[in-house]
């Protein structure tokens, strides 16, 4: 099916820059009434419901995660970095207005890219080697070093899943890169890297909106997978051609996704007794 390029008819650049500020300020208003009170951020519901969400695809070691007032954050610091990028990744790709890009970027910027995943992969065996003490490793462990090699891994991600979605869902995808040139893929890092500042601030209102930003990459993630994967076993890729039908599998998608991570988790909590850490760890 040859791609072409069809009237947008998403909300405007503007439309969709105030719907975000309108988003920013009333999670900001709540993670300033759950951090001004340590009883509401021990009982905080979505801190609470993200650990749910966050146990089923993170070991939540509380050494090797960040803390909001002494509360553990939803997922490690890695997977805070990983889950932040990817939804920085798609919320990036949205505003710019490249929801129906298909291809992935060029060869050359996905070599970067798998760079990036490369220096997770060394940080992350260098961190595991410190469970033996008598194991070799490079480098003590940091935290703002998981951080950072996860959101570079996280940006990845984004830029690989995001162009598959888009090519399953949309009947007319754009034959277009998510991204063509270092200079986007500059501007993308320099967003994750203000992420990583502001979530290294250690202030408690960010880090609440952060921890909820890399939760909610935790869901797009798994329901842009779980969408694609029914698309294609129910032979209904290329379904959308407007938004209104692209809710229907996105939902789906993130039904499915609901149950899957919940699900995992209460087996996690069914054989190891808790969703925070593993015993012995």
């Amino acid at each position: 099916m040859s791609a072409r390029r069809l009237p947008v008819d998403f909300p405007g650049s503007r439309q969709q820059a105030k719907l975000l500020l309108i988003g920013v300020g009333a999670l900001l208003l709540l993670a300033f009434y759950a951090v001004t009170d340590s009883s509401h951020l021990a009982h905080d519901h979505a801190l609470n419901g993200s650990d749910w969400l966050g146990a089923a695809i993170c070991h939540r070691i509380t050494d090797r995660s960040f803390v909001i007032n002494g509360r553990q954050l939803p997922l490690c610091a890695r997977c805070t970095g990983m889950y932040l990028g990817v939804a920085l990744t798609f919320l990036t790709l949205g505003l710019a207005g490249r929801l129906r890009r298909r291809d992935l970027p060029p060869l050359r910027l996905l070599l970067v890219l798998a760079g990036f995943v490369g220096l997770m992969a060394i940080d992350g065996l260098n961190s595991y080697s410190h469970f033996f003490p008598s194991a070799p490793h490079l480098y003590e462990p940091r935290n703002w070093l998981r951080l950072a090699t996860g959101l570079g891994t996280g940006l990845a991600l984004g830029l690989v899943v995001f162009p598959a979605l888009a090519q399953t869902l949309w009947r007319y995808a754009e034959s277009y890169a998510t991204i063509d040139t270092g200079r986007e893929l500059a501007g993308l890092v320099l967003v994750a890297a203000a992420a990583m500042l502001l979530l290294l601030s250690n202030q408690p209102v960010i880090l609440y909106v952060l921890a909820l930003g890399s939760t909610a990459g935790v869901l797009m993630i798994v329901t842009a997978i779980n969408t694609i994967l029914l698309l294609v076993l129910l032979r209904q890729d290329g379904w959308a051609t407007r938004r209104r039908q692209a809710a229907l599998p996105l939902l789906a998608g993130l039904a499915l996704a609901i149950i899957q991570l919940g699900a995992l988790s209460l087996l996690r909590l069914n054989l190891t007794g808790t969703i925070t850490g593993f015993p012995g760890l």
